[in-house]
């Protein structure tokens, strides 16, 4: 049987490939389970970065609708499932806020719905050209309620609104311009445009990285003031390692730093 979630780990670069073409990569039952136990697994380990891609024609669809479907099948007509399901939805989209390692999203094809959400949620995204993105489950009367949630976070309110109301798609270089995506580039060069972005993540002093993806989600929900003291400690921690004593004194020296990562 073929792994539903790839993973390949090498110079400090996690890539996890969603492996469900059939499907459109969508988010299943499984799918949400193999990328949180990935998530967690690597969270203890010394990657620096991680590439989130997937296999086939799309990104990925959004939720397993027939899943879905299914569910309706219980006394309550769903509803228990459901709450579980964009529970376990909204867990995986925390791992990856959580994790240490910032996580690049790789996108070609479809990023629908959920497939959006997860675009959205990753700490940064390259996108092929001929990429698209849309929350359109109101063409289907499913309005993305839990998608919107990391979409408006990434695109002006309005902007989300109009997605979100008319199920309209952006196009690559529209989604870079809302803020979606940070850069798109032709479909020949995605990859190896996103590994040189990881690798230059990767080249980085981790912990300095980690401390710093930490502070930037947490500041950001917290009045200014409130926002500096956060970051200060954080500028604190960061300093008291002793890599960083090593790289300043490096460029006070103007030699490449001897880091122990």
């Amino acid at each position: 049987m073929t792994d539903i979630l790839l993973r390949d780990v090498r110079d400090g670069v996690a890539t996890l490939t969603l492996n469900d073409p059939g499907t459109l990569n969508a988010l299943s039952d499984a799918m949400l389970a193999a990328l949180r136990a990935a998530l967690a697994e690597i969270a203890e380990t010394d990657a620096r970065v991680v590439i989130l891609a997937a296999e086939g024609r799309a990104f990925c669809a959004g939720h397993h609708l027939r899943e879905i479907q299914a569910m309706r099948q219980a006394p309550d007509g769903g509803a228990a499932a459901f709450a579980d399901l964009f529970d376990r939805c909204a867990a995986v989209m925390a791992a990856i806020r959580t994790l240490p390692q910032p996580v690049i999203a790789r996108v070609h094809g479809l990023a629908t719905a959920a497939g959006c959400q997860l675009v959205a949620t990753c700490d940064m995204a390259v996108a092929s050209d001929d990429a698209r993105f849309g929350v359109n489950g109101v063409d289907i009367g499913l309005f993305c309620s839990t998608p919107m949630v990391a979409l408006s976070r990434n695109v002006g309110a309005k902007r989300a609104m109009e997605m979100l109301t008319t199920g309209g798609f952006l196009s690559a270089a529209e989604a870079v311009d809302a803020g979606l995506v940070n850069r798109a580039v032709p479909a020949d060069r995605l990859e190896v445009e996103t590994q040189a972005l990881a690798e230059t993540v990767a080249s980085k002093l981790g912990r300095a990285v980690r401390i710093g993806k930490g502070a930037f989600y947490a500041q950001l929900e917290r009045p200014v003031d409130a926002a500096y003291a956060l970051t200060r400690d954080a500028m604190v921690a960061n300093l008291a390692e002793p890599d960083t004593a090593e790289g300043i004194q490096a460029f006070l020296e103007k030699r490449a730093p001897r880091w122990t990562q």
